[in-house]
Order: structure tokens, then C-alpha cells, then sequence
């Protein structure tokens, strides 16, 4: 974990140059001599792990603290990083496992009521012990630790020794030293916390929310001690007096709450008080120490290098992930055991430390997108205050995404099952089958056939494909299936493959396609999205080269501004009042020949760079007239869109808009432009938010990962108080389920899963054993609804070993 406190010089302190400095000899031969700058978990795991692969090395480590100085009081590790040091070190292991303190079970408190999750198995020890073993295997395998000692520069160890580990900490010295390398990147977050100790145990896992006059605060607290007296001396061990037992307390806040409550004014010991009486329930009245800890931010520390030759970066000096999800300590123990397997299995030190890098940055930028999950639900818990209170318990639970409802389902099916019936799932009924209704119109389940541009029709006009494609994915089981973008112009088409609804021709040939899914599958909805390419327009289809222009055949583009979307794209005229007034007209016509096509739902897209799109993003929009500038300006041009739509469209059908909820550029729409253009689209009349991000400068950077658009979805749908579709890297049941049963978003929308599987909603009911009306198999494929016999994997193993 992050070690909060800590003063900003020396080994863990600022750095004392910015420059990457001499470049440190290249690594070409196995480490013999070995500097090691830190002493905490991550820097003493490391030195003794390779002095005992290697008793010949000479490991020095240096720690500008006593041995006993530590910030924050308890540690938590799991059962596969505890897996990892019983194979590699069965003494540190040992040790271990007669001091730590386990249990199953989380238990989440708020507004009087407590609800208990079990089966999740937590492990922690007392920092201060953990250290005192670690000391102790480095000192019995010979490695050299100096306390109380300032390491050398960075520059004269990597020059006098063969590796210099970098172990020391969150204000690493080393990575300020070599910025310019390893590139650094820290992002300091919203919430003020304090570490705080109880000297009882808590008999779980507990999550305390308090309701202030002030604002949200909120408790995280676990058992570290044994309660026995004598367990361990106090010299090694600080802790309660009487010997009962200790627990990790961190309390945490916005900003904005820490200095409304007065903290900002407060002592530590002074904020332990505070804090005490504040929690006073789950202390049961007792107090709080403060240690050495004092309110701080969290940092999320990530750099782009681990490595500057025979210098490599360890724990919070290359990564931080937030304490929410434990995985600090246990990150820098896994990057010693890696770091040491490296170094035994290659033939020199810069292979070693390539490879390292290349095993744990995968898995620490997945650990990270997950602590990032957390730390920003934390940051927002206001918004789910008002959730019914199982709901709240399984959203909190399950907020890194890391532990899904499936998970959870096997952990504790009892919990599991409450929560489903709170939210109304009948028996047997997973989330994902529970209807849900826009307007007039009732899906059978929570599952949308995402809108795919197919780039496959010819003159605007869809043909055999779009029937086969659209009616697949309506036989395979979906609620809602949606048609790709399909534009409402000939001038607003993105490809010369691009289906329209701009002529009678058009209209026809969609009606064949809503009468095959209406009369074949019958439940199934289908949705038609329409839109205008704007400056994305004329460019060659997809798999020739997305969005690059057309060799020949090129019809001009129109856009809010006169700004193409790459260097080499079509600059776009930008649109006068009279073109805005035909564009209007154009959305208009197209909805009323969608209406009379049969589709059952119609979304606007105001998404993705394209022209409703250039018209809401501050990138894209520069007019100085009333349709921009301001925020309000910039929303005009698309609410006349929206009305004229919805003026023509039948009342009872639902209408529902996709934005892009983040640029993901400087300067571009943000998560709080978002909440406001949902609030004035529902305004006007909109059932639903179809929330996805970016694509509308070429320039963004996104932050990709699973379900990474998701906390968009789940913002709006609380904020602006309007239903909401999630998509964007959702590819599993177990994920629309856990979204759905959290209640962060109303339906799912999944593209490529029903690419690979157009039955995968189908497929999703048989692997969970569901047989009910929200999956109803197609009379003529019911006798595929079970999965095929393979070939035998149950034959009898011998019983006998005959030999000689």
C-alpha cells in the first residue's frame, strides 16, 4: 500500500534533480553486486530473495528510517501472492502465515443497517511485522541494511554497482532523477484519507458510511492482530497495550468535506478524536491512534519506462494502485518475486529487467484500471446514497469490476440471491432477463445488438445482408436489436457502402427487414439509428482504410466548423442557418419513413465526431453564431434536431440519443458536460442515453480497458436521473449482469460479442440455466438450446502401475 506521510526528501523524498543524469553502464553480464534503495516490503523482499538465489551476490540495502518507523498500520495480501512467496521463500512464507489474521467476511454499514457478504478470504499482518520478518530473512541471508542512512545518488550506485533497484516509494528519489526516462505521469485524486489504527479486531471486513452535516464520509476497516497478550514483543509489534487484538482504520473524504468538517485545522491525534466520535457505532466507543499517519491525497503514480540501464523502478516508485483494493504491498512483493525470476532466467541484467517489464505491466495496468474503478466510485459516493440498501451493498462490492456478480453468486449465493430479489429478478431470473420498459415499448431483457456500421449497401439501399445480419442477432435472442447508423442524406453517408433513409426505395427494403425480425422473433424489438457523417464523411469503407478519403467519387462534407478530422482528410464547409434548416428537415423525413418502415425504437446520434456530435464538443464547434460558443449554444443545433424528430415520431415508440461522454482530449466535452447534455436531451423528451465516448477528434488518447466507458453510463443515469445504455468493451454475461443488478446502467449494448456470436444472448441463458420468457429460443432451433456432447473426457484412469 502507499505509504501516506512520508516527509518529501531523503530515499522516499522529492528528487533532487530532474535530468536524466550519465547513462548507467549497459547490463550485459547476471548482477553480482546489488544496491538497493528502500527498505519497505517491496526493496527488503527483493534484496533477500536475491541473495538467496545467489549467496555469492553482494545485496546492500539502504533506509533512511529505523527499522521500526512505518506509515499505516496493517497489511493485506492475497492468496495467490502468499502462493508466489511460499514457492519462492518457504521461510518468509512461514513466518508469515503464524502472524496473520484472516477471514471471510465484508460486511457494508449504512444509515443504521449492516449487510454481510462471506467466502471472500482476506489475510493481513501488522506492518511492523512484516517488516521485522523481512529484516530478519535479509539479515540471516546476508544481506547488509542501513538504517537511518541516506542512499547515494542514484548516479554513483548505478556507476559502482551491476543493478540498482529502486524501491523507495511514492516520492521516489530515483524516478525524479531519471523524469526525462521514465517518463512519470501522477495524478493526484479527490478524497483526503488518514490512516488510523482501533486496538480491537473487527470481526470483518467493514465499510462504514457516515451522512454528515458536512458531506459524505466513509470508513474502511480490517483486522491486522491476534488478540493475544504477549503475541509479540512491543518493541516489535506496537500495539494495544493489553495485548486484544489491533485493526487498520482509514477514513476518507472529499476535499471539499475534509475542510468543511474542519479538518484542514486539525492534528493528527486531534483528527483520530474526531474520527472516533464520528464512528463511534463501529468502534463500539473505543478510540483511535494515529501513528505517524496525517491526511493526504492519493496519487496514482504510472511511468511509461521501468528501467534506465542497470537502474529499474519497484513497487510505489513504479505504481501505485488505490488502498481500496489492498494491492499496494502485495504489487511490490509480486514485482521482487518477478523482478528476482527475471534476473535467474536470463543471461544479463538489461534482458532481465526488459522482460520484467514486459511480465508485470500488463498486470499492474489491469490492477491499476481496477483501483482506479474503486477509488472513483469512492470519490462519488454521493450518488448512490439513495439506492435500496442491498442494491448499494452488491454496487460497492462489486465497484472495481474485478468481483462480478457471478463471482459474487459463488461466494455467497445467500447475499447473492437478497440482492436479485430486492431488485425484482423472479426466481431463477438472472439481471440480464428481467424486462424493461421505454414509453409504449417493453424489452424482454436488458441486452442490445449494439449499432455496427456494415459498409454493405448499395446506393443507401439495404439488401440481402442486412436481412440475414440483423435477423440473425434478432433470432439469437437480444431485446434490442439496432441497425448500424444509418444516415439521413445522401451528403451525410460516411462510405459509398452506407445504408440510408433518405428515399422511399430505402424505406421499403428496411421494411422487409423489421417484418422478418416481427413475425420471426417475436419479443425481439428493433431500432433504427439515424445520423449525418458530417467531416467524417466520403472515405473509403472500413476494411480499405477507415476514415481515409475516397480516391474518387468524393461528394463534399459539412460540419459545425470548417475543420477537417485528420490532416488528411476533406476540409468541411460549415453550414449556414439555411443548410442547418434543410439538415433538420432531412432528420425529420428520415424518422417518418423510419416510422412507417415498422421500427420499433429510434435513436438520434449525437455521438462519435459525427455532425450532431461536431456540433456539441468545444473541439469541433468554433461558430460565433447562436449555434456556438457556449455550452447552451453548442446544444442548440442538436435539441432543433431532436424535437423535429420527436414531433414526427409516434408518440408511444421511445426515442434515445448516443453522446460521447468524454472527448478523451484536452480542451473536449468532460463527464460533467455529459450529466448536462443527457438533462436537456430528457428535457425535451428523450427515454434513454445511449452513452459512449470519443471518436471525435483524431487526436484523443482513451483509456481503454474492460467496460471502460461504463462510469459514464453509471454517472448520467444518477445525476441526470434518466435511463441509460452502457457500451463499450462489455463482453460477458457475468459483466451485464453485475451492471444491471448494481444498477449502473438500464441495458447493456454489445457490438463484437454478436459478431463472434449472433445467439450469444441465447447462449448466455443456457450457461446459466435459464429457461424463462426473457430468452425464448426460435421454434426451429430448440433443438440446439443444449450445448453439443464432445468428445469423452471421463475414461477410467489405470489402476495400476506395473514395472520390472
Amino acid at each position: 500500500m502507499p505509504t501516506p506521510g512520508v516527509p518529501a526528501s531523503g530515499a522516499r523524498g522529492a528528487a533532487r534533480q530532474t535530468s536524466a543524469g550519465p547513462r548507467p553502464p549497459h547490463p550485459t553480464a547476471p548482477p553480482r553486486r546489488i544496491a538497493v534503495i528502500g527498505g519497505g516490503p517491496g526493496g527488503l523482499y527483493a534484496a533477500a530473495l536475491l541473495k538467496r538465489l545467489d549467496p555469492a551476490r553482494d545485496v546492500t540495502v539502504w533506509e533512511r528510517n529505523a527499522p521500526d518507523d512505518t506509515f499505516g498500520f496493517g497489511v493485506v495480501l492475497s492468496d495467490e501472492t502468499l502462493g508466489g512467496i511460499e514457492h519462492a521463500d518457504p521461510v518468509v512464507y512461514a513466518a508469515l502465515r503464524r502472524d496473520f489474521v484472516g477471514w471471510d467476511d465484508i460486511d457494508i454499514v449504512r444509515r443504521g443497517a449492516t449487510h454481510r457478504s462471506g467466502g471472500h478470504g482476506f489475510a493481513a499482518l501488522g506492518r511492523h511485522r512484516l517488516l521485522h520478518i523481512l529484516q530478519e530473512r535479509c539479515r540471516s541471508l546476508g544481506v547488509r541494511i542501513g538504517f537511518r542512512t541516506e542512499a547515494p545518488h542514484p548516479d554513483v550506485l548505478s556507476a559502482e554497482y551491476d543493478l540498482v533497484v529502486a524501491a523507495d516509494g511514492v516520492h521516489s528519489t530515483t524516478r525524479g532523477t531519471y523524469a526525462q526516462v521514465f517518463r512519470p505521469q501522477v495524478t493526484e485524486h479527490r478524497c483526503r484519507y488518514i490512516w488510523l489504527a482501533a486496538d480491537f479486531p473487527f470481526d470483518a471486513f467493514r465499510f462504514e458510511i457516515a451522512e454528515t452535516e458536512h458531506g459524505v464520509m466513509q470508513l474502511h476497516g480490517y483486522p491486522y492482530a491476534h488478540p493475544s497478550p504477549g503475541h509479540h514483543p512491543a518493541t516489535i509489534h506496537p500495539g494495544p497495550p493489553d495485548g486484544s487484538g489491533a485493526s487498520t482504520v482509514i477514513v476518507e473524504m472529499r476535499e471539499e468535506v475534509w475542510r468543511a468538517a474542519g479538518f484542514d485545522d486539525l492534528s493528527p491525534r486531534e483528527s483520530a478524536e474526531r474520527c472516533a466520535k464520528i464512528f463511534s457505532d463501529a468502534l463500539r466507543g473505543r478510540p483511535l491512534r494515529s501513528g505517524n499517519s496525517a491526511w493526504t491525497t492519493f496519487r496514482t503514480v504510472v511511468n511509461d519506462r521501468w528501467s534506465h540501464g542497470n537502474v529499474v523502478l519497484l513497487g510505489d516508485a513504479a505504481h501505485t494502485a488505490h488502498f481500496s483494493i489492498g494491492s499496494g504491498t502485495k504489487l511490490a512483493v509480486e514485482d521482487a518475486l518477478a523482478l528476482a525470476a527475471c534476473l535467474q532466467e536470463q543471461p544479463d541484467v538489461g534482458t532481465a529487467l526488459a522482460a520484467y517489464e514486459e511480465e508485470r505491466k500488463p498486470v499492474v495496468a489491469s490492477t491499476q484500471r481496477a483501483a482506479r474503478a474503486s477509488l472513483e466510485w469512492f470519490e462519488n459516493l454521493g450518488l448512490y446514497l439513495d439506492q435500496p440498501p442491498r442494491q448499494f451493498a452488491f454496487n460497492l462490492l462489486t465497484r472495481s469490476r474485478r468481483v462480478t456478480h457471478d463471482n459474487l453468486r459463488l461466494r455467497d449465493a445467500r447475499f447473492t440471491g437478497a440482492v436479485e430479489r430486492e431488485f425484482g429478478c423472479p426466481p431463477g431470473t438472472p439481471p440480464m432477463f428481467t424486462p424493461f420498459r421505454l414509453r409504449g415499448l417493453t424489452l424482454r431483457n436488458r441486452v442490445v445488438v449494439s449499432p455496427m456500421d456494415m459498409y454493405s449497401a448499395t446506393d443507401g439501399v439495404p439488401g440481402d445482408f442486412h436481412l440475414v445480419h440483423l435477423g440473425a442477432r434478432a433470432l439469437g435472442g437480444a431485446g434490442l436489436v439496432m441497425t448500424e447508423m444509418v444516415c439521413v442524406s445522401e451528403e451525410g453517408r460516411i462510405t459509398p457502402g452506407c445504408a440510408g433513409l433518405y428515399t422511399g426505395r430505402q424505406a421499403e427494403a428496411w421494411r422487409r427487414v423489421t417484418d422478418f425480425v416481427h413475425r420471426q422473433a417475436p419479443g425481439t424489438a428493433i431500432g433504427v439509428q439515424l445520423g449525418h457523417s458530417g467531416r467524417k464523411g466520403s472515405t473509403k469503407l472500413m476494411w480499405e482504410g477507415m476514415d481515409e478519403p475516397l480516391d474518387t467519387g468524393n461528394w463534399p462534407v459539412v460540419a459545425a466548423s470548417p475543420l477537417p478530422y485528420t490532416p488528411d482528410s476533406q476540409v468541411p464547409r460549415g453550414l449556414s442557418r439555411a443548410q442547418l434548416t434543410d439538415i433538420r428537415e432531412q432528420f425529420a423525413a428520415a424518422a417518418w419513413r423510419a416510422a412507417r418502415a415498422g421500427f420499433d425504437l429510434l435513436e438520434l446520434h449525437c455521438a462519435h465526431g459525427y455532425l450532431l456530435s461536431g456540433f456539441l464538443s468545444p473541439l469541433t464547434n468554433l461558430r460565433t453564431d447562436a449555434y456556438g460558443g457556449s455550452f447552451e449554444r453548442r446544444l442548440r443545433f442538436p435539441l432543433e434536431v431532436f424535437d423535429a424528430v420527436r414531433a414526427v415520431w409516434p408518440a408511444e415508440r421511445p426515442m434515445t440519443v448516443r453522446i460521447s461522454a468524454m472527448d478523451w482530449a484536452a480542451g473536449g466535452t468532460t463527464a460533467e458536460d455529459a450529466v448536462e447534455i443527457a438533462r436537456a436531451f430528457a428535457a425535451h423528451g428523450a427515454d434513454a442515453i445511449d452513452v459512449s465516448t470519443g471518436q471525435v477528434v483524431a487526436g484523443e488518447r482513451p483509456e481503454f480497458g474492460r467496460s471502460y466507458q461504463t462510469p459514464f453510463a453509471d454517472r448520467i443515469r444518477h445525476e441526470a436521473r434518466v435511463p441509460v445504455i452502457a457500451v463499450g468493451a462489455i463482453s460477458s454475461w457475468d459483466d451485464v449482469n453485475s451492471l444491471i443488478l448494481a444498477g449502473r446502467t438500464d441495458l447493456c449494448a454489445l457490438a463484437r460479442p454478436h459478431l463472434y456470436d449472433p445467439h450469444w444472448t441465447l447462449h448466455a441463458a443456457v450457461e446459466q440455466g435459464y429457461t424463462g420468457p426473457g430468452a425464448v429460443w426460435p421454434a426451429p432451433y430448440r433443438a440446439g438450446s443444449r450445448r453439443p456432447r464432445t468428445g469423452r473426457t471421463d475414461a477410467p484412469r489405470p489402476r495400476l502401475t506395473l514395472s520390472g
